[in-house]
């Protein structure tokens, strides 16, 4: 690297900058108030557990940890009807005693329309019932705020769990490939009293 000589404009221009200039002070320029270094953090202790003499260090949770997926959150609820007839269930082994298909409703519309659907298929004494949502359409148009593709997919389990609604689902799973798998719901009612 080849370093550049000033010619004389540049050299008569870089003394009238040194001309005007002070000498500063750092001493004067000090003000502990606004100046100080930032006071250290304590250190955080590592926590353990002691399994059979061995120390390990306990996992810590991430406050800023994403929500779990639709499908993960409904597979880690827990299995509130038979196991047995949860396996049959999960398995496609039982067919579904009545459904309804939600494919192309407004929210305004699905909500009403599911809810009489569910509250009567309980009166009628029918135990399991698939409701058909759709897998949903990518709506995200670059926005600050990501758009969940399928919002029925992602309200109608809300839906169950609230009341009146609640009331009468026992269960609510995903439905097995041969029934809709991604884009339906497995929805097992309480026993009608």
């Amino acid at each position: 690297m080849t370093r550049k000589r000033l010619n004389k404009d540049d050299l008569s221009l870089w003394q009238k900058v040194t001309e005007r200039t002070e000498k500063l002070d750092v001493n004067q320029l000090f003000r502990p108030e606004i100046d100080a270094p930032a006071p250290s953090l304590p250190k955080i202790r590592k926590t353990t557990s002691v399994v059979l003499g061995k120390p390990t260090p306990k996992p810590r949770s991430n406050a800023h940890d994403l929500m779990p997926s639709l499908p993960d959150q409904i597979r880690k609820s827990p299995v509130q009807m038979d196991s047995k007839a949860f396996g049959r269930l999960k398995r496609g082994k039982i067919r579904p005693e009545g459904r309804i298909d939600l494919h192309g409703m407004t929210l305004d519309r699905a909500h009403p329309a599911l809810t009489k659907f569910i509250l009567g298929s309980h009166a009628k004494g029918r135990r399991l019932v698939l409701v058909i949502t759709g897998k949903g359409k990518m709506r995200d148009e670059g926005g600050p705020i990501p758009v969940r593709p399928g919002v029925l997919r992602h309200q109608v389990p809300q839906w169950l769990s609230m009341p009146p609604l609640s009331a009468a689902v026992l269960q609510v799973s995903q439905a097995h490939i041969s029934h809709g798998g991604g884009g339906a719901y497995y929805v097992y009612l309480r026993r009608h009293r």
